[in-house]
């Protein structure tokens, strides 16, 4: 008789409904890939459940019962829509908190704590109006951290039955605001934690501290947290959770993330056709009007301009490069003082360097099939997935050795790593990257290399299962 795992996998953001990071790639992806899994001996009914933002695309919205969440004495409707995707039941929870922030993330901290307080605490009472009841609610970061946080709270209150938690921390340092009178408003209270004090309040630390399971989003990312460098004043406690903690790599979409078929390459090619993959390299300089040359080596660099990202060590490194030969790309927005370094870059070298300040995917498809090298020297990256797409098309990384990159990137197999968050490390880097590029023989097979890489969503589901089949045991 098959067992069956009821999951309520909760986020701020999914593919295709809304999406404005990675965090709308994991959640697009992921539970769509835990479902795959289902057999005769495991089913793994996986419901995602999203904010209905105002800027939501979704079709066939079916409109469920309105119910209320207490609130200052008094209540709140809570809307709620049903849909399907692929097979997959999607909710949308909807409301008067929501509908009063706009965007998914907002710059006042006051507004996304109402909104993401509201949805956490609504996702849980939608269970009890849709006549299915999760074993395992699977939070994102801590928007919807809460949701874990007030499962434990009910449970002491009402003695509701055990749901297991289970917290994927995507990015530490972003904790949430202090949440307390509101947690105070909708009758939750607040617990007698271990927490340091600062942190007793804020939606991640509590979800963490209540979960029965934190996931790192890559091994390495685990390992960091406990660390006091990357731990942002949490890495004694969660030394004390250590063994409630691992690292799951997320995954890419292997499907549309494919050079064999990908429609907004020049050319298709696969390993075995690496030789044809030179004339993207000729499109991308065309489109970028870089002097066409297939022997120069491309950098590419595809990134939010961030200083996390240390992309500020990159533009660093390419100044430092001025007796080399080399051409670049630069792709993406974000802080407005990295974007004019970018530009001042390309004026610096106005026969070199390119800088395209702005979101453009299929630009990004082509820089990453028509690139010889992307440098991603980010101070930390909890798993990064640039790095992936990257060796997935043949353009191979130089990263620094954080995170998910180093358990992505093997030096001198798939690419080339630097330890210390310095320019002149990354140009080392850099140097011995183009020493294996001046033998075409050498370069192919770390091409290939990285291109046999199993980075897809199936191999990350596998292990998340593994983690619920031993909560709910």
């Amino acid at each position: 008789m098959s067992k069956t795992i009821n999951v309520l996998f909760l986020a701020a953001e999914a593919d295709p409904f809304i999406k404005v990071g990675g965090l709308g790639d994991v959640a697009g992806s992921l539970p769509h890939a835990l479902r795959a899994l289902s057999n005769d001996d495991i089913k793994l009914d996986v419901r995602l459940v999203l904010p209905y933002h105002p800027a939501v695309k979704a079709e066939n919205l079916r409109p469920l019962e309105l119910f209320t969440l207490p609130r200052s004495g008094s209540e709140v409707e809570v809307e709620a829509f049903e849909t399907t995707l692929n097979g997959m039941p999607v909710y949308f929870i909807g409301g008067e908190p929501i509908r009063a922030n706009g965007s998914v993330y907002s710059l006042d901290a006051k507004l996304d704590a109402e909104k993401y307080t509201f949805f956490s605490l609504a996702a849980l009472e939608l269970s009890n109006h849709i006549n299915w009841q999760p074993d395992v609610l699977h939070a994102n970061d801590w928007h919807t951290a809460l949701s874990i946080y007030g499962n434990l709270a009910k449970r002491w209150e009402a003695g509701a039955r055990h749901v297991a938690g289970v917290l994927t921390l995507h990015n530490l340092p972003f904790m949430g605001p202090d949440i307390s009178a509101l947690l105070e408003s909708y009758g939750i209270k607040l617990a007698q934690t271990d927490l340091p004090e600062w942190a007793r309040v804020m939606p991640m630390p509590l979800g963490l501290w209540a979960s029965d399971a934190i996931v790192a989003v890559s091994p390495g990312y685990a390992g960091e947290v406990l660390t006091p460098e990357y731990g942002c004043g949490l890495n004694e406690f969660l030394e004390l959770r250590k063994d409630t903690l691992s690292g799951v790599l997320n995954g890419i979409d292997t499907i549309s993330f494919d050079p064999a078929v990908d429609k907004a390459i020049g050319i298709n090619y696969t390993a075995d056709t690496l030789e044809k993959r030179i004339i993207n390299k000729g499109v991308l300089q065309e489109r970028l009007k870089l002097p066409h040359n297939p022997n120069v080596p491309l950098f590419s660099i595809i990134s939010r301009m961030d200083v996390q990202k240390g992309v500020d060590l990159a533009f660093t490194a390419l100044k430092n490069m001025k007796r080399i030969n080399f051409q670049a790309v630069i792709l993406g927005t974000g802080d407005p003082k990295l974007e004019e370094a970018a530009r001042n870059l390309e004026s610096l070298f106005p026969e070199n360097i390119k800088a395209v300040l702005r979101f453009d995917a299929n630009l990004a498809r082509l820089i990453y099939a028509g690139s010889d090298m992307i440098l991603m020297p980010s101070r930390y990256e909890p798993c990064g997935l640039a790095q992936m797409i990257a060796m997935r098309y043949g353009c191979v990384p130089v990263v620094r050795a954080v995170g998910g990159l180093k358990d992505t990137v093997k030096q001198g197999e798939t690419g080339f790593v630097f330890e210390k968050a310095h320019h002149m490390s990354l140009v080392s880097a850099i140097k011995t990257g183009l020493k294996v590029f001046a033998d075409r023989e050498k370069w192919r097979m770390i091409q290939r290399a990285g291109m046999a890489g199993d980075f897809s969503w199936e191999a990350s589901a596998r292990e998340y299962q593994k983690l619920y089949l031993s909560l709910i045991k």
